[in-house]
Protein backbone atom coordinates (compact mmCIF):
# COMPACT_ATOMS: atom_id res chain seq x y z
CA UNK A 1 0.00 0.00 0.00
CA UNK A 2 1.31 3.71 -0.61
CA UNK A 3 0.94 5.59 2.47
CA UNK A 4 2.11 8.64 1.60
CA UNK A 5 -0.78 8.69 -1.21
CA UNK A 6 -3.18 7.86 1.35
CA UNK A 7 -1.92 10.62 3.65
CA UNK A 8 -2.02 13.28 1.04
CA UNK A 9 -5.84 11.91 -0.11
CA UNK A 10 -6.65 12.83 3.75
CA UNK A 11 -4.89 15.74 3.90
CA UNK A 12 -6.67 17.18 0.65
CA UNK A 13 -10.11 15.74 1.91
CA UNK A 14 -9.88 17.70 5.08
CA UNK A 15 -8.71 20.55 3.52
CA UNK A 16 -11.71 20.45 1.12
CA UNK A 17 -14.30 19.65 3.83
CA UNK A 18 -12.77 22.63 6.26
CA UNK A 19 -13.06 24.64 2.94
CA UNK A 20 -16.98 23.99 2.70
CA UNK A 21 -17.76 24.44 6.28
CA UNK A 22 -16.18 27.83 6.38
CA UNK A 23 -17.52 29.27 3.12
CA UNK A 24 -21.12 27.84 4.17
CA UNK A 25 -20.49 29.32 7.71
CA UNK A 26 -19.37 32.60 6.22
CA UNK A 27 -22.09 32.95 3.67
CA UNK A 28 -24.75 32.41 7.08
CA UNK A 29 -23.07 34.36 9.08
CA UNK A 30 -22.69 37.61 6.43
CA UNK A 31 -26.74 36.69 5.91
CA UNK A 32 -27.62 37.28 9.15
CA UNK A 33 -25.35 40.81 9.53
CA UNK A 34 -27.22 41.81 6.08
CA UNK A 35 -30.31 40.88 7.74
CA UNK A 36 -29.38 42.92 11.07
CA UNK A 37 -31.33 46.78 11.32
CA UNK A 38 -28.49 48.21 11.99
CA UNK A 39 -26.09 47.44 8.88
CA UNK A 40 -25.54 50.39 6.58
CA UNK A 41 -24.95 48.71 3.54
CA UNK A 42 -26.90 45.62 3.41
CA UNK A 43 -26.75 44.78 -0.09
CA UNK A 44 -22.84 44.71 0.14
CA UNK A 45 -22.86 42.20 2.65
CA UNK A 46 -25.67 40.07 1.43
CA UNK A 47 -23.85 39.79 -1.97
CA UNK A 48 -20.70 38.64 -0.57
CA UNK A 49 -22.86 36.15 1.31
CA UNK A 50 -24.19 34.73 -2.01
CA UNK A 51 -20.60 34.62 -3.95
CA UNK A 52 -19.52 32.67 -0.56
CA UNK A 53 -23.07 30.28 -1.28
CA UNK A 54 -21.78 30.35 -4.67
CA UNK A 55 -18.29 28.78 -4.00
CA UNK A 56 -19.73 26.39 -1.82
CA UNK A 57 -21.73 25.09 -4.58
CA UNK A 58 -19.33 25.12 -7.32
CA UNK A 59 -16.92 23.53 -4.88
CA UNK A 60 -19.50 20.57 -4.23
CA UNK A 61 -20.13 20.34 -7.81
CA UNK A 62 -16.72 19.62 -8.63
CA UNK A 63 -16.44 17.31 -6.10
CA UNK A 64 -19.17 15.39 -7.82
CA UNK A 65 -17.55 15.76 -10.99
CA UNK A 66 -14.26 14.19 -9.70
CA UNK A 67 -16.31 10.85 -8.11
CA UNK A 68 -19.10 10.16 -10.62
CA UNK A 69 -16.89 8.10 -13.24
CA UNK A 70 -19.36 9.07 -16.04
CA UNK A 71 -18.20 12.39 -15.92
CA UNK A 72 -14.54 11.36 -16.29
CA UNK A 73 -14.61 9.57 -19.63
Amino acid sequence: MKWLELLQVAGVTLLAAVTLVVLYSLGVRLTAIAGDAQQKSPVLVRSLAYICFGFCGVAVLFGIYLIVPYFGK
